[in-house]
């Protein structure tokens, strides 16, 4: 006696089928993203942010600005907003949090928890940052990008994320680009210009 066709169409995560009394479960086989395996850098990566590049100021209603590229797409979000140009992005989230994230608890919490759950993530640093808006810990690392919607190409990124606190609140500020493009002083001028409102 099997499934009903019916309900084996909308159970595509687990099938069950009982053969005489005994209950059998098939499970795809696909990997977890932690067990994504890092794909190689580009040779000549996309993705530089030109040193004659205008920024604007972003002013968010969740209390924050923020200078990012002039005419790059954006998507605003109920907890932040994104950039993107590419294979280059920034985004910001904002949570609440009543303890301010200290080297310790980020490398045991968020960190751990973005190679565990993340795209072949890499931790290559986790360091204390003082910023103009105030301290900050800042995570270093490498990961796959999402996969081409057309081609299921996926880049090895490289990203920086900034950890700010203030007054109960937790902004996530994560610039991510193709490995080897060449954004370290973009990426410090936005980075400096993040304030709180």
């Amino acid at each position: 006696m099997g499934i009903p066709k019916h309900r084996a169409r909308t159970r595509r995560d687990l099938v069950v089928t009982a053969l005489g009394g005994a209950v059998l479960i098939a499970i795809p086989a696909f990997a977890p993203l932690a067990q994504e395996t890092p794909v190689a850098p580009e040779v000549n990566p996309p993705g530089d942010i030109p040193d004659n590049q205008v920024f604007v100021t972003y002013a968010s209603p969740l209390g924050f600005s923020l200078k990012t590229p002039e005419g790059w797409s954006r998507k605003d979000g109920s907890d932040g907003v994104s950039f993107f140009d590419k294979y280059g992005r920034i985004e910001v989230t904002i949570s609440r949090d009543a303890t301010a994230p200290t080297l310790a608890t980020v490398k045991t919490g968020e960190a751990a928890e973005l190679e565990r759950n993340g795209r072949a993530v890499k931790i290559d640093a986790v360091k204390a940052a003082t910023l103009p808006s105030g301290p900050a810990v800042r995570i270093d690392f490498t990961s796959n990008s999402e996969p081409n919607a057309v081609t299921g190409k996926k880049l090895r990124l490289e990203n920086q994320r900034y950890l700010i606190a203030r007054a109960g609140k937790l902004a996530r500020l994560t610039f991510s680009a193709p490995a080897g493009a060449d954004n370290a002083d973009q990426w410090k001028l936005m980075s400096d210009s993040f304030a709180w409102k």
